[in-house]
């Protein structure tokens, strides 16, 4: 790739400010940190990659970066493709074999969402592997859109108020999850895969399932966003600007316990008087 226009570099710096910042804001990486960077083949792990290698040079603190990836056993899976571009970069990976694709096909009946079952056995995988190498960070590559895409599934399916957190510790606690690429568009990203000719391998486990959930959700977010530029954004800002007193949960506010209050302040202004 030669130099970039001035809209190219443009993105690029976007791109590594907003990995920057999420990284930064929810501490993400510290000092003598090992982080397994989870590469699926798709442009958002691609991405991260880029990213956290730029980070890795002009940060004020010192971490390894170990690209992983997992190959399922898909049938006609590019085994080579990752090796070889990972290898023509320098960085440091491990492949790591898991035929899930055999238990996905057994478990789930023809036609019906994979999805769901397959990242469960992929995650525990991938964290059983985390800590066999000793890494104090696993990195994913999900986006802002992914994230304001799960808070409505949860939303109009689950019946939760939740999404994907930036930052997270597993359940067992023994591995923290990081996103680095929390801040960042889908369509930015999208924009500098193609950009760096990333080798992208699509993920042909499951077809299109073009009825998923999420993909409706994707759609009913874009038509938004077609009609409304930047509600995305204002959508994901609205995750870090929660109000519990303003909702509903009463687990999170004591509701119970609220009572006037005789020892204060009016604050009523009598504007007839002003």
């Amino acid at each position: 790739m030669g130099s970039l226009s001035v809209n190219q570099n443009k993105l690029q710096k976007r791109l590594r400010r907003l990995a920057g910042e999420a990284v930064s804001d929810f501490n993400m990486i510290e000092e003598g940190d090992k982080v397994m960077v989870c590469l699926s083949g798709g442009k958002d792990s691609y991405t991260m990659l880029d990213v956290l290698l730029h980070l890795q040079k002009v940060a004020p603190i010192k971490f390894e970066i170990v690209a992983v990836n997992m190959d399922q056993k898909q049938p006609g899976f590019p085994e080579h493709v990752l090796p070889a571009y990972l290898e023509s970069i320098g960085v440091q990976y491990h492949i790591i074999e898991k035929d899930t694709y055999s238990v996905v096909k057994d478990k789930i009946p023809e036609g019906k969402t994979t999805c769901s079952l397959c990242s469960r056995l992929r995650r525990g995988t991938l964290y059983t592997y985390a800590d066999e190498i000793g890494a104090t960070k696993m990195a994913l590559g999900h986006h802002r859109d992914d994230i304001v895409e799960t808070f409505f599934l949860n939303m109009f399916y689950g019946g939760t108020l939740k999404a994907m957190p930036p930052k997270l510790l597993s359940d067992d606690g023994r591995n923290v999850v990081i996103r680095p690429l929390a801040y960042c568009s889908e369509a930015d990203i999208e924009a500098y895969s193609v950009l760096k000719e990333f080798p992208i391998i699509p993920c042909n486990l499951c077809g299109s399932q073009e009825n998923l959930q999420r993909q409706v959700v994707k759609e009913m977010l874009h038509e938004w966003e077609r009609k409304s530029p930047g509600r995305t954004e204002i959508m994901f800002r609205a995750l870090q600007n929660v109000v519990p007193s303003q909702l509903a949960d009463r687990n999170l506010f004591d509701f119970t316990s609220l009572r006037i209050d005789d020892t204060a302040t009016p604050r009523f202004v009598d504007l007839m008087n002003l």
